[in-house]
């Protein structure tokens, strides 16, 4: 029999109930999943402060739904939903009209203004994609307008910005938001002591879901950046060019140019529409049973932000934070799942946080993380880094390796003005045509290499016997030239020299020691000298110095599979010619640059494992790592043949739903 599942919202509980949900049913025909959004695409949520203040691009936060579900068992329906007829089970658009057997409501949230006379009016709000990019318009506005406006009263007005929230959204924007500011100020000449910051909250100190020392390192961090904390203030009033604060009995009439709400939320429209059938509680959330179903509707389900759970042992209701959203994800498919096939049983939803982290600014955080009931912070440069590693992980999930090269290329290679925790150390500032001469100098090395092989016979007669050889008849030349040079050193009185040696094997022991100690001071082609008993026993300044792996598995691969058979011999011979000439011809053209490179990367590690690594071939190494990422895009073919390929490739059906491509 054929079941609908119906799921309200692509946020983040809503987009990984869908894919988990797609996972459990792909081979179930009967089962057919719906996913309903108003937006073509997924926001990240908790980095919406970063394209507020400009420091990354606005599409970074988002995700194609489109491009989630490619390949799997999931209709994607843009539509804004209106209503939910529980008695019908029907979910109702604007565009059309869903049955559904199992729902999920996973609608989100929106910004709440606790009745404050022109708050939803006349503030900037930071809870959808098109609040960040409206606010980022904002704030250039303002600072180009201010650089033009000759009264200084006036510019003031334009610079005062007030952030209305000291939890994470508020904290997040106006850290980065000061982060942002002087930049802003160099650009358009402004004095930074014209521009002010202000965070408003009526708790007693900022993110209460920290400890107060982590509390007071952030309030710390703010004031530093120039931020004015105004704790214990409840706005009453906002207008179009002020806003009012009352402390205790005290009314504070402030002007603001720009006023940032990020003092709340509550349910999404959808949800409290729904709720008059469902059991709605504080912040129009929706109680839920231990299985995460409505307790006036078994076929409902409720996720993230909508749910309203507290769970055993527990005082307080799960938070409305991302973590709770994945977690619950999970849950609920598992629930759904046993629901429509009546087989296991249901899970009750326990979940475990691993703790909270605040970034101000893209420099700087704090974080508190571990076990439920043993967290530990984390120094400023970790909770960063902890960061990153949890979007990655969450982007693993979503959309794999596409959004984690999308969001390194933003956080990291594209990133202006050193706002990331490792400063602008990855950022590329290095015009790509300079790696020209570069890509065509070892192109041309390669296909040289290539043809001497050609000349010297590899296509006509066996050569690797001799070619895997070269390094160990140049490793044992040096250590018997060191052991001539030691021995004739003990015998001329160095006694001090092998007093360690002699106990287990006399001179000849010694020798062969100081040998190897030799070989290995030169390995980088230094200039050595080795002291023994105050004299000096000898000094090289090797050119053909040698470097060889000792690996194993690739000895055991030369020794029994290709220097024994002939055939293999000529083939392997054959593949390396071609190989080399083909890497440089591909190189100097830039053709494939990037696999080009990669192969070349290869073959000097077989190099390295076989015949030894010269070092007057290191330097192919690192021209070969600087190629690997679009150096064949100036003045190369890749100009014309990626861009093609990039298409192509992405059309294949495997590729969309492995997400093995970017974009």
């Amino acid at each position: 029999m054929e079941k609908n599942i119906v799921i309200v919202g692509a946020g983040y509980s809503g987009i990984l109930t869908a894919k988990k949900l797609a996972k459990r049913f792909k081979k179930n025909p009967d089962v057919t999943i719906t996913i309903i959004d108003k937006n073509p695409f997924h926001t990240m949520l908790t980095e919406l402060h970063e394209v507020a203040a400009s420091r990354v691009d606005e599409d970074s936060i988002k995700i194609s739904l489109k491009k989630v579900f490619a390949g799997r068992k999931v209709n994607v329906v843009i539509d804004t939903v209106a209503s939910i007829d529980f008695t019908g089970k029907k979910v109702l658009g604007n565009t059309g009209e869903y049955k559904y057997d199992i729902l999920v409501m996973a609608a989100g949230s929106k910004p709440t203004f606790y009745g404050v006379p022109g708050a939803e009016e006349f503030s900037y709000k930071l809870w959808s994609f098109d609040d960040a990019v409206m606010l980022r318009d904002r704030i250039h506005n303002v600072f180009r307008q201010a650089s033009c406006e000759t009264n200084i009263e006036e510019r003031k007005k334009l610079l005062s910005f007030f952030v209305v929230g000291a939890g994470f959204t508020g904290v997040e924007m106006v850290g980065e938001l000061a982060e942002y500011v002087p930049i802003l100020c160099e650009k358009y000449e402004i004095d930074r002591k014209e521009v002010t910051l202000c965070d408003v909250d009526g708790l007693s100190r900022v993110i209460p879901n920290l400890t107060e020392k982590l509390s007071a390192k952030v309030a710390r961090r703010l004031e530093k950046m120039g931020v004015s904390l105004i704790m214990n203030a409840t706005v009453s009033a906002v207008g179009n060019d002020f806003i009012e604060l009352k402390q205790g009995d005290k009314i504070n009439h402030y002007t603001a140019g720009t006023v940032i709400w990020a003092a709340g939320i509550q349910s999404a429209d959808i949800t409290q529409e729904a709720g008059k059938n469902l059991e709605l509680t504080r912040g129009a959330r929706v109680q839920v049973d231990k299985y995460l179903r409505s307790t006036k509707d078994e076929k409902v389900f409720i996720a993230g932000d909508n749910m309203y759970y507290v769970p055993e042992g527990e005082e307080r209701p799960v938070p409305q934070m991302v973590e709770n959203c994945e977690q619950c994800a999970d849950t609920i498919a598992h629930n759904i799942v046993c629901s429509v096939t009546g087989q296991g049983e249901m899970e009750v939803y326990k979940p475990a946080f691993h703790g909270v982290m605040v970034s101000i600014g893209g420099r700087y955080g704090v974080a508190q993380v571990g076990l439920p009931n043993h967290m530990f912070s984390l120094a400023s440069f970790f909770a960063m880094f902890t960061k990153h590693f949890i979007n990655i992980i969450y982007f693993i999930q979503v959309l794999g390796w596409n959004k984690i090269f999308s969001y390194i290329k933003h956080e990291f290679f594209t990133v202006r003005n050193c706002r990331s925790f490792v400063g602008g150390h990855f950022s590329n500032r290095t015009p790509s045509f300079l790696l020209v001469a570069l890509r065509v100098w070892l192109g041309a090395v390669w296909v040289y290499e290539g043809i001497m092989k050609i000349v010297e016979g590899w296509f006509t007669g066996s050569k690797l016997t001799d070619f895997f050889g070269g390094a160990n008849t140049w490793y044992n030349s040096i250590l018997n030239a060191a052991s001539n040079v030691a021995t004739k050193a003990v015998e001329s009185g160095a006694a001090d020299a092998t007093s360690s040696a002699t106990a287990s094997g006399g001179g000849e022991g010694a020798a062969q020691a100081v040998g190897q100690v030799l070989v290995h001071f030169n390995i980088l082609g230094l200039v050595k000298v080795i002291f023994v008993s105050g004299k000096t026993l000898a000094e090289s300044t090797l050119n053909d110095l040698a470097f060889k792996l000792d690996i194993p598995l690739m000895n055991w691969f030369v020794n029994h599979l290709i220097l024994p058979n002939n055939g293999m011999q000529m083939f392997m011979q054959i593949f390396i010619v071609i190989a080399e000439i083909l890497i440089g011809l591909a190189l100097i053209g830039g053709l494939l640059t990037g696999p080009a490179a990669a192969v070349s990367l290869v073959l000097q590690f077989m190099f390295v494992c076989t015949t030894g690594l010269y070092l007057n071939t290191f330097w192919m190494i690192f021209a070969g790592i600087a190629m690997l990422i679009g150096a064949g895009r100036t003045f190369g073919l890749d100009y014309y043949a990626m861009p093609g390929l990039k298409k192509w490739w992405k059309k294949l059906p495997i590729v969309r739903k492995l997400y093995i491509y970017n974009d």
